[in-house]
């Protein structure tokens, strides 16, 4: 009997966190498929008529077409971002658990400090840093501090230490390969589960990011998605000229869609880069 309610209290329990997480999922899908006025009126969680394909059409041209240039932004930040941050941390975690060296877990603890200093602290010193440079308002200001992942790093380092073994290295070396082509041919591959995972965050990271954008990038071009939305928000305090609420929620709701349809295609490697470093 015990058992039995304990499970109830359990399924109970994941049943609340669902809704709470998923609410405001369905709130946003909904919203997008309403005007203006019906989202003030009737039931917010049902359709009322079904507008998304005028919103989209008021969101892709709105400001000349702005809200296009603001999501290849984003691409080029998160996909970019990511794309080399996963590389430096295979590189660096590869070595750090398979060449022993004077210093190593010096290094590693320090990169285990990284990982627990918050990101927001960094933005003012970037800034100051970056406009000594004078890559203030520029891509490189986005992109440069988007290329590095401590969490990254210490994720590769541990997942190489448990996937990748030594015999495996040591015959690589034995049929005449250099260390760069065992890295590259061997140690990539079985490594690709964990610089999935680590991919896929370093993108949710950059994509959702809105610090470190607003305050290097004044040029509204160069914008990514997440601050343009939040400017079309900021707008409606101003009065003229304001986007409306069906534009920004729609925006909102388009922006997202990246993020669902990375989440679901690489879902199996996220959660087997979770647990396969976890033992040895």
């Amino acid at each position: 009997m015990r058992q039995a309610a304990s499970r109830w209290v359990v399924l109970a329990v994941l049943l609340l966190a669902s809704v709470y997480f998923l609410a405001p999922v369905w709130w946003l899908l909904v919203s997008s498929t309403k005007t203006s006025s019906e989202l003030f009126a009737g039931n917010g969680f049902w359709f009322g008529h079904f507008a998304l394909a005028d919103n989209l059409r008021q969101v892709f041209t709105r400001q000349g077409g702005i809200y296009g240039q603001w999501l290849a932004n984003s691409a080029l930040y998160a996909v970019g971002g990511a794309g080399i941050s996963t590389l430096i941390a295979a590189m660096a975690g590869y070595a750090l658990a398979k060449y022993p060296f004077r210093g190593r877990e010096f290094t590693f603890n320090t990169v285990l400090a990284a990982v627990l200093v918050p990101q927001p602290l960094l933005a003012v010193p970037l800034y100051l840093l970056f406009s000594e440079l004078h890559l203030v308002n520029t891509y490189w200001a986005v992109l440069l501090p988007s290329t590095v992942s401590p969490f990254g790093v210490y994720l590769a380092r541990i997942y190489a230490a448990a996937a990748v073994p030594d015999e495996l290295i040591e015959a690589g070396r034995l049929d005449g390969a250099g260390e760069l082509r065992i890295f590259a041919t061997i140690a990539l591959r079985v490594m690709a589960p964990a610089l999935v995972t680590i991919f896929l965050f370093q993108f949710v990271s950059i994509w959702t990011n809105y610090l470190l954008p607003v305050l290097m990038l004044a040029d509204d071009r160069l914008q990514p998605v997440t601050v343009g939305v939040v400017g079309w928000q900021a707008q409606r305090a101003l009065g003229s000229g304001a986007a409306p609420y069906n534009v920004v929620i729609t925006a909102a709701m388009v922006s997202a869609i990246p993020l669902v349809v990375l989440f679901l295609s690489l879902q199996r490697f996220w959660r087997s880069g979770l647990t396969a470093g976890s033992v040895k």
